[in-house]
This record gives C-alpha cells, sequence and structure tokens, in this order.
C-alpha cells in the first residue's frame, strides 16, 4: 500500500513537469489548428483563407527583418487580444479567452522558431 502511494505521489508531483514539456512542444500543432487558416502551415501568410478578396495580408512569420521588430510581448499581446490591440485587422481574432497561457507561450516560442529570430527586448 505504501509503495502504491509513493508511486501515485510521484506521478502527481512530476505531472507538471511533463504536461509542461508537452505544452511547450505542441506550438507547432497550436498553430496548424489556429493560425495555418490565415498564416500557411508554414508560416508565410499564404493559408487557403487568403483570397484575393481577402481584405489584407496576414503576417509572414519567416520574414526574419520584420519579426525582428517585434518583441515576444508584442506577439504575446496580438495572440491575446487580436490585430487591433497593436493597430492590425480586426481580421485576427482575439484567443485569450480560448488559449491557456501555456498554450500563448508555446505560439509565441514557434513562430521565434519559424523566424529564427529573437526579436527586440521590452
Amino acid at each position: 500500500m505504501t509503495r502504491l502511494f509513493l508511486i501515485a505521489l510521484l506521478i502527481v508531483a512530476l505531472g507538471p513537469v511533463f504536461t509542461g514539456a508537452a505544452q511547450a512542444a505542441d506550438g507547432k500543432a497550436l498553430f496548424g489548428f489556429y493560425c495555418a487558416q490565415c498564416h500557411g502551415t508554414e508560416g508565410e501568410g499564404d493559408g487557403p483563407n487568403v483570397t484575393g478578396d481577402f481584405p489584407v495580408d496576414p503576417r509572414n512569420f519567416t520574414e526574419t527583418a520584420e519579426m525582428e521588430k517585434i518583441s515576444d510581448a508584442d506577439i504575446r499581446n496580438v495572440i491575446i487580444d487580436g490585430g487591433p490591440i497593436a493597430d492590425k485587422s480586426p481580421m485576427m481574432p482575439p484567443w485569450g479567452k480560448t488559449l491557456t497561457d501555456a498554450e500563448i507561450e508555446a505560439l509565441v516560442g514557434y513562430l521565434r522558431q519559424l523566424c529564427n529570430c529573437t526579436g527586440k527586448t521590452g
């Protein structure tokens, strides 16, 4: 009985560690589900929703020079509150009530992988 209790305690104690790692690794999957329709599967702003009559050009996350101008906080704010928070299009919806903080961080990390950059500090 004590052995079973210790195993259960260990699982409960380490659960957040494994869950956090899994969520951090999920940035690409989250992007594919929430973002790729407009930003494209490779993040180039050419998703299937972007047709000739689409009113805006979604950001191309692979443009390193442009992405270097944006801080992680800027990206986080747009994910949470949508495009208008950064004077961008309202076509970019707010995901703050849909995504967890960990999922938002995973997306920010994945966008940094796409641009191969770190962005401005602050």
